[in-house]
């Protein structure tokens, strides 16, 4: 009878305290961007890649419990694949899978605190060295820079370049 009463009395004392919203994070693509993905990629790709974008952020966020309450506007202003995309190989019948190239991403926005604070966010990184890809598939360069991207946000490093 005792253990109840505790317990019961532990669950009324933590209802009290509200816990912070997680961060809401939206993303968008920039419209050159969108354009080339139209022209060029996909739309598959681009929805895939933003919805990544969109996840890798949020489950870094809420693993550390940073930024409660915000919310987080981001744009990916390029991504460059490692391999050529399902759309590139049915409008190119040379490109193979086998085929492949240095990637990357560029991603700005901001994040508006939940006491209106906003802080710009410009994020960038593309290999330099083809011997350096990071992986195998088509959007490899772009998930690192998506995780590295993350991983600083969350750990509240500077992801604003000035």
């Amino acid at each position: 009878m005792r253990l109840i009463t505790l317990a019961t009395l532990a669950v009324l004392a933590s209802a009290g305290t509200a816990a912070a919203a997680p961060a809401s994070v939206s993303v968008a693509l920039a419209p050159d961007l969108q354009k080339k993905f139209t022209k060029t990629y996909g739309q598959r790709e681009a929805d895939m890649l933003t919805a990544d974008l969109k996840q890798t952020v949020e489950r870094a966020l809420a693993k550390r419990g940073a930024h409660d309450g915000a919310r987080i506007d981001l744009t990916l202003t390029d991504a460059v694949p490692n391999r050529p995309t399902f759309k590139e190989l049915g409008d190119k019948p040379g490109l193979s899978m086998e085929s492949h190239g240095i990637g990357g991403a560029a991603i700005k926005g901001r994040i508006v605190d939940a006491d209106g604070a906003v802080t710009p966010v410009d994020y960038h990184w593309y290999e330099t060295d083809i011997r350096q890809v990071r992986g195998y598939w088509t959007w490899s360069d772009a998930e690192w820079v998506f995780d590295r991207f993350a991983s600083r946000l969350a750990k509240g490093e500077e992801v604003a370049r000035r």
